[in-house]
């Protein structure tokens, strides 16, 4: 039977060295997530990939197995060995994945608590992956039961409200360091939504802020327009980074943009004046060797943590509030998925029940010489009166389970009963083992001595 597997690292997992080496680029997110779905059991496939996590969502038949494939398949395209990416990995299963999935999009699990914008980052993933159809059924309406969740739990809590994304924080970070910014240089690199926050945060400061194009010169200039200050080229940066006090870089680049020999050239051009450098981006953008350079204060987002603590506690109750919403949202998925689990594995406890009745009817049917038709036909019935006896209380109360443990008590059932390894045996359908039975139970029938 399928199970619904989530794998991943995040922020409170693995550093950013590790997380950016598992980063999955849009593009590169595509074929993994088919790569993915070719694998043994892997049926639907969904990728999270943003700057504090990377999380995989799949509907596998078997979830050991499964796990096994993916992580090698994550670390052969991260260069890291499987032994030394373990101990950064978690992973939930069935309605625990589900759960997870929701607390993330609810910006639960997020460094800043409440964030909004992982909720934009979800169903950019989850429509990524509907548009190279690597979804199905189950995570289908997992998604679509999360994003919902993530939307009501901003609806009806204030734990967005005073929230900081990692933009504004690390303009925090910078008044923190700097005082006033009224007048300062500021560099943007990139022109993806990360910068337009840090724009937007930076708006009201004072500073004259330079946008760094490398492919999106039009995104670019709009943000120019709507914020104020200028755009320039790539190939122009090493002249604004002479000039500037602030250097945000906030690209989806696989590659570094920024080498710390690169750096080091400009810092003897500035004369050493000190330059603040924060790297937003996964991976990252900027050499962590700029670091070491005179001159040079260099913070990616793990460094900005320090900062998010502080502001941790204010929306503590109302995460409480959050959880709440979370856990009452989940009992509905967990209702709907455990529906999915009880009725065949009914059907399949029934079936194995007739096959019993019958088997062991065929196989005694020699012993009965002296027995009528009719008294064949009593015993059979019998053997069959007996195995719903057996099964009808129990029949009851799985009909009856609700919550998020059905899937594990219908696991339980079918490990008790052997169904799977039943349906699997010799890889023949147990409908047709069944059939055989009952032929084998009428020859015998027809001719008690065979």
């Amino acid at each position: 039977m399928s199970e619904l597997l989530c794998i991943g690292v995040s922020h409170k997992t693995a550093p950013v060295e590790v997380r950016e080496r598992l980063a999955l680029a849009e593009g590169r997110a595509t074929e993994f997530l088919r790569e993915l779905r070719g694998g043994t059991d892997i049926y639907e496939a969904v990728g999270i990939s943003t700057c504090n996590r990377m999380e995989l969502y799949l509907v596998v038949g078997d979830p050991v197995e499964s796990e096994s494939a993916a992580l090698t398949m994550l670390a052969a395209q991260s260069g890291i060995r499987p032994t030394e990416l373990a101990p950064a990995i978690y992973t939930h299963r069935n309605c625990d994945a589900a759960r997870h999935l929701y607390r993330v999009t609810a910006g639960l699990d997020s460094m800043i608590v409440g964030e909004a914008e992982v909720q934009g980052q979800v169903k950019r993933a989850y429509e990524s992956a509907l548009a190279a159809q690597t979804t199905g059924p189950l995570t289908n309406r997992m998604f679509k039961a999360a994003l919902a969740t993530g939307k009501l739990v901003r609806t009806e809590t204030a734990i967005a409200e005073g929230a900081l994304s990692l933009p504004a924080v690390a303009v925090t970070l910078a008044r923190e360091l700097l005082g006033e910014l009224a007048g300062r240089e500021v560099v943007i690199v990139g022109t993806g939504e990360t910068s337009e926050l840090t724009a937007r945060a930076l708006a009201d400061s004072g500073v004259h802020t330079v946008f760094v194009a490398n492919r999106r010169r039009d995104r670019a200039l709009s943000l120019a327009e709507r914020f104020g200050g200028e755009t320039v080229s790539f190939d122009e940066l090493p002249g604004q980074l002479r000039r500037a006090d602030i250097v945000v870089t906030a690209t989806a680049s696989p590659h570094l943009l920024l080498e710390a020999e690169e750096v080091a050239a400009v810092m003897r051009a500035r004369g050493n004046r000190s330059l603040l450098m924060v790297d937003l981006a996964v991976p990252r953008d900027i050499d962590a060797a700029c670091g070491t350079l005179d001159g040079v204060s260099l913070y990616d987002i793990d460094d900005l943590e320090t900062v998010i603590d502080r502001n941790r506690s204010v929306r503590r109750a109302e995460a409480r509030k959050a959880e709440g919403i979370v856990e009452k949202e989940i009992q509905h998925f967990a209702t709907w998925l455990g529906s999915l689990e009880v009725l065949p594995t009914l059907a399949a406890l029934r079936e194995l029940g007739r096959s019993i009745a019958e088997l062991v009817v065929a196989e005694n049917a020699g012993k009965w010489e002296s027995a009528s038709e009719r008294d064949r036909e009593r015993v059979d019935a019998l053997a069959h009166a007996v195995v719903a006896r057996l099964l009808h209380e129990p029949t009851l109360r799985m009909k009856e389970l609700r919550g998020d443990r059905v899937h594990a008590r219908m696991q339980l059932v079918r490990e008790l009963f052997g169904l799977d390894a039943a349906e699997e045996a010799s890889g023949t359908d147990p409908r047709e083992e069944v059939a055989e039975v009952r032929e084998l139970g009428r020859r015998r029938r027809r001719h008690p001595g065979a």
